[in-house]
């Protein structure tokens, strides 16, 4: 498996352990972690704190050249609320584990000139059900 979608997984792996929603998020610069998260809106109460809302939130504030370089991995096709942060950002590229469970705003991305990379994981498949 993919080392950054692996951070991802352990990432829903701990939202399962909090009684949450199964899915990871991490944002990626080069070789390096700018932000990890999980789908948190169950143990927050929130209605927005999806994995790849709360990986850019902790990842922290970075110019626009940075999000231009990084690349989203998440272990569900994201939606379009995730979506449109992605093309808010500039980020060029997703990495989605799966898309079997969920299919997100795939579409939307790459017609957006988004490059979307699904791997068809069977462990982030797995963990949602």
């Amino acid at each position: 498996m993919n080392p950054f979608m692996q951070v991802a997984l352990d990432e829903a792996r701990q939202g399962l352990e909090e009684g949450g929603i199964p899915i990871g998020s991490v944002l990626v610069l080069g070789d390096r972690i700018l932000g990890r998260g999980h789908n948190r809106r169950q143990q927050a109460g929130s209605v927005v704190l999806h994995a790849e809302m709360d990986a850019l939130e902790r990842a922290g504030r970075h110019p626009a050249s940075v999000y231009r370089e990084c690349t989203l991995y998440t272990t569900l096709s994201p939606c379009a609320m995730c979506s449109g942060a992605v093309l808010r950002y500039g980020i060029p590229r997703v990495v989605v584990g799966e898309n079997r469970t969920f299919r997100g705003e795939e579409d939307l991305l790459r017609s957006r000139g988004v490059e979307v990379e699904v791997l068809e994981d069977a462990a982030c498949e797995l963990i949602l059900k």
